[in-house]
């Protein structure tokens, strides 16, 4: 299904929605971040893809690659680690500790017994466990049925303790705020609700790294520039990422900014359905598909006052979709590089294929022969043995074939 939002607008950015995200804050987070030495150095590649954008009918196609950005791979490595460096910040405001020195763990000893818990489809613990460990507290981690072991295992690897419940991950999100009332822990949350907004903005904010990086390696260094893209495909889920990313986008740019796209599973489509009910509002289907990181059922409601007037597009796409553009981006071609791209990560790219298959959606999307499209791939094969099993050869396969186009240019 692809329908458009009722409620988009071109204008400059609103100044309530800048007291809650900025630029300035999204930057400060980035020079943060860069004192964390999990994350790789430098920013993550920007890959141009000019054979599957011919394929699509475009001008230029952009594969912001987040697998590069932290094993195992994916974007959440930038939300939650933030997130808890800013509440740890806050609840010791006395101490006046930073953010290097938080990451480097020189106040392990005084956070022995602070305890951050939250639940996951698997990125977002998997980062929120790293980042506790480097720091020295406690991370309790709540997951799903549908959660793999792999996933749950690579989340312990980091010191957590992982609680598995029977339910789905809106489930796991009510489990984590109870365990964190009878226990006196601290939620740290990609997702918001009544009540609770300062953490999932701080996580959100982090985001912003993506699109301030896809920005400079474009070439364009300010609003007085051009932007370098006419279209950002993003990923659906609660509704953060793309939140972050088009709060950026539009405080730069304003009226002239890129037309947004947000694609979601079929069986999870709550950004959809808040985008018809034009309102934060329940995913219509099960909520379980292979797109685990995009398995969400309801809308962040911080995430939606973002997206309603800046997101154009709501999409969906099926699971076989999905798999289709990992096995595409992984074959990569003469002039493109092989990318991993997990079941989450290629959505945009699912996306941009189901957009060029039907003309009436095209139409709407306003995909042309001169669109300069941007994606964001935002895990690689954070679970090894499904990759391989969905995808009909290992992710090392495909790094080691990326090795040879990047070294063959």
């Amino acid at each position: 299904m692809f329908i458009t939002n009722p409620q988009a607008v071109r204008d400059t950015y609103d100044v309530a929605l800048r007291q809650i995200m900025s630029i300035e804050r999204a930057e400060e987070s980035r020079r943060w971040l860069a004192h964390w030495p999990t994350l790789a150095a430098g920013p993550t590649p920007l890959w141009s893809l000019p054979d599957l954008a011919a394929r699509l009918g475009i001008a230029q196609l952009a594969v912001k690659d987040e697998s590069k950005r932290a094993a195992p791979g994916s974007f959440k490595v930038l939300g939650a680690p933030i997130a808890l460096v800013r509440l740890i910040v806050r609840q010791f405001a006395a101490q006046k500790w930073t953010a290097a020195d938080l990451f480097a763990g020189r106040h392990a000893a005084l956070l022995g017994s602070f305890t951050v818990v939250s639940a996951t489809d698997g990125n977002h613990g998997h980062a929120l466990a790293a980042a506790a460990q480097s720091i020295g507290c406690r991370c309790v981690i709540v997951i799903h049925r549908y959660v793999s072991e792999e996933r749950a295992a690579s989340i312990a690897a980091f010191g957590a303790r992982v609680i598995r419940i029977d339910g789905n991950y809106d489930a796991s999100v009510v489990e984590a705020a109870r365990l964190a009332a009878e226990h006196g822990w601290h939620v740290v949350s990609d997702t918001s609700w009544d009540g609770y907004e300062e953490i999932p903005r701080d996580v959100m904010q982090g985001y912003g790294t993506i699109a301030a990086e896809a920005i400079e390696q474009a070439g364009s260094a300010s609003h007085a520039t051009a932007c370098p893209f006419t279209h950002v495909l993003l990923q659906g889920g609660v509704g953060g990422l793309a939140a972050g990313i088009v709060s950026y986008f539009t405080e730069m740019w304003g009226v002239q900014r890129p037309m947004f796209i947000v694609v979601e599973p079929q069986q999870a489509d709550c950004l959809l359905q808040s985008a018809l009910a034009q309102r934060a509002a329940l995913a219509t289907g099960s909520v379980d598909s292979v797109m685990a990181g995009l398995a969400c059922g309801a809308t962040s409601p911080l995430a939606w006052r973002f997206l309603a007037p800046s997101v154009d597009g709501f999409m969906t796409v099926d699971d076989d979709e999905a798999i289709d553009a990992m096995r595409i981006i992984a074959a990569g071609g003469p002039r493109d590089v092989p990318i991993v791209g997990g079941e989450s990560g290629v959505a945009g790219l699912a996306g941009s294929i189901a957009l060029t298959n039907r003309a009436g959606w095209r139409e709407r999307a306003a995909l042309d022969a001169a669109s300069r499209v941007l994606l964001i791939n935002t895990e690689g094969a954070t679970a090894p043995g499904l990759y391989r099993e969905l995808v009909g050869r290992s992710a090392d396969d495909v790094l080691a074939a990326q090795v040879r186009h990047t070294s063959n240019r």
